[in-house]
């Protein structure tokens, strides 16, 4: 391959990321549709969700031993599809193949990225759908611990419907780190941390 050649194929390969990182943006934009079933007008987005998620799937990983970068690579990874196919809440789910639609996304959204980058994100995805490795249970319960966390937020914000996911998604967490923090986080009060930081004169 001639240099000018490999030139025009990494220019290609660039705009091949940056149109992979435009499509993530979008994530910003997406709201996480369950919490309107529980009457939030406005909940977060996809893109907050994951944020947290990866920074709640470092601290597991380092409490549990396993690798964080790997932990922390999945959690964010993990429902960019739904800049494709948006995010569509259980009862939405009931009805759909889901499932299938978000793996066939997902693999479509990587297709014409480098192939070291698309390699390393297929092996990741394909890890964490399976469950196949500790750092796939981190980053599955740091999703499922990160929209419980949302959801006692909204319940001290006043949104009592919330607490209706308490019921079953704590029953998935499969760490014991997980489980600490939310059996923990049943009596935290979601407002702390800044009343802390905030020292009010009274």
């Amino acid at each position: 391959m001639s240099r000018t050649q490999r030139r025009s194929s990494a220019g290609k390969s660039y705009v091949n990321a940056l149109n992979f990182f435009g499509e993530a943006g979008l994530l910003k934009r997406i709201h996480r549709s369950g919490w309107w079933v529980a009457g939030i007008e406005h909940p977060e987005t996809v893109a907050e969700h994951s944020f947290r998620c990866a920074v709640i799937a470092y601290y597991i990983a380092h409490c549990e031993n396993v690798d964080p970068f790997v932990a922390v690579t999945m959690a964010l990874f993990n429902d960019i599809h739904e800049a494709r196919i948006n995010d569509l809440h259980k009862m939405g789910q009931y009805y759909i193949n889901f499932r299938d639609a978000e793996k066939k996304a997902f693999a479509d959204q990587i297709a014409a990225l480098d192939h070291r980058v698309r390699k390393a994100l297929a092996s990741l995805r394909s890890a964490y759908d399976a469950q196949s490795c500790r750092e796939s249970l981190v980053a599955r319960d740091a999703d499922i611990l990160e929209c419980l966390l949302q959801a006692k937020e909204y319940v001290d914000n006043g949104y009592p419907a919330a607490r209706k996911f308490f019921k079953s998604a704590p029953g998935h967490l499969k760490t014991k780190t997980a489980r600490a923090l939310w059996k923990k986080a049943l009596r935290w009060d979601s407002h702390a941390w800044w009343q802390e930081v905030v020292k009010f004169e009274r």
